[in-house]
């Protein structure tokens, strides 16, 4: 990487050209977690990663969901690793694996990715951890990095509605030689040069690139972004726990509950047609229909003003807002 910046996976959704794009331009691209109707997840990631290593020769990244209501889980987690392994070219550029809303061990368990480690010690395995004790968590279970996504992030929460601020303050503090990717809220030089100055390795970004024109996201979808503001995204329920969505009809009829327990007793009541009823609205997003769909941003959007940009202008301007930033907050402390 040239740049600490990283794409954040954007699942159910595809991000195989906006991976391109970031890892072309010096950052980290990261595959989603592809589920789309009529799709085979795991045929849709290998191909994902065939398309890369095809059109970049830098790294790159993928992610796994592990929820308890992902039922492709596990076989993605014994397949992909098998795959990269089979793999030299995507072996060699492939070095981020990214679980996350689910258990931290579903995939370093699994023999491929044992064997994998041991041709790529490059890999590096990051889970995300939205609070204090999901990252402790993940530590005593040998993550080698967190991806630390504040209550801001767009998509997947947690009950705990823990800033990006605060939790990187304490993961810093107690686990101060830990990777760590910064991620929710970010979306400008000036909040890269604060994670840096808080801790973070990195920060990643995902509102932020969906208004790009590399991403594969809807024009419609795009087009909420610049005119956006902060308060036009609230936290309701999602199909694994709480979810950062975008204010409309689709979000509305889905209040947020109050805890886990709640949670699970509402998944007890999903059966596998409901399930499936449930996904039909992410596909409807990513066809352009914001006003049923589950549109996923975070409070970034408020920032982002600039308009739909392309991803090396993104990732420039951020660099050159952050390189500025440090050197004026240098000036003042020195």
């Amino acid at each position: 990487m040239k740049y600490p910046i990283i794409s954040a996976p954007m699942g159910p959704f595809y991000t195989t050209d906006l991976t391109i794009a970031v890892s072309q331009a010096g950052g980290l691209g990261v595959l989603s977690h592809t589920r789309l109707s009529g799709k085979n997840p795991i045929k849709e990631m290998q191909n994902n990663m065939l398309k890369v290593v095809e059109h970049t020769d830098k790294p790159f990244g993928f992610n796994i969901r592990t929820a308890r209501m992902q039922p492709d889980a596990d076989a993605m987690c014994m397949k992909i690793p098998r795959f990269i392994l089979e793999n030299q070219k995507v072996r060699e550029q492939c070095i981020y694996a990214l679980t996350s809303a689910g258990s931290p061990t579903m995939l370093p368990e699994t023999i491929p990715w044992k064997k994998l480690k041991e041709m790529n010690p490059n890999m590096t395995h990051f889970h995300v951890a939205p609070a204090k004790w999901l990252a402790e968590k993940c530590v005593k279970r040998g993550v080698q990095g967190l991806v630390l996504t504040g209550g801001e992030g767009g998509g997947h929460q947690s009950y705990e509605k823990i800033s990006t601020l605060v939790l990187l303050q304490e993961a810093q503090r107690t686990w101060p030689d830990i990777l760590k990717v910064a991620c929710g809220g970010f979306a400008t030089g000036e909040s890269l040069a604060a994670a840096l100055a808080l801790g973070a390795d990195a920060i990643a970004m995902g509102s932020r690139f969906i208004a790009s024109t590399e991403s594969e996201f809807h024009e419609n979808y795009k087009a909420l972004i610049p005119k956006a503001q902060d308060t036009d995204t609230e936290l309701y329920t999602g199909m694994f726990g709480p979810i950062r969505l975008y204010k409309n009809d689709y979000a509305k009829a889905h209040p947020l509950v109050e805890n886990r327990e709640s949670k699970i007793a509402q998944e007890q009541q999903l059966d596998p047609k409901a399930l499936e009823e449930e996904e039909k609205h992410y596909e409807l997003t990513y066809h352009g229909d914001v006003a049923n769909g589950a549109v996923l941003l975070g409070q970034s959007i408020g920032v982002i003003k600039d308009g739909i940009k392309k991803v090396d202008d993104i990732i420039e301007t951020i660099m050159k807002d952050a390189e500025s930033a440090i050197k004026r907050i240098f000036s003042m402390v020195k």
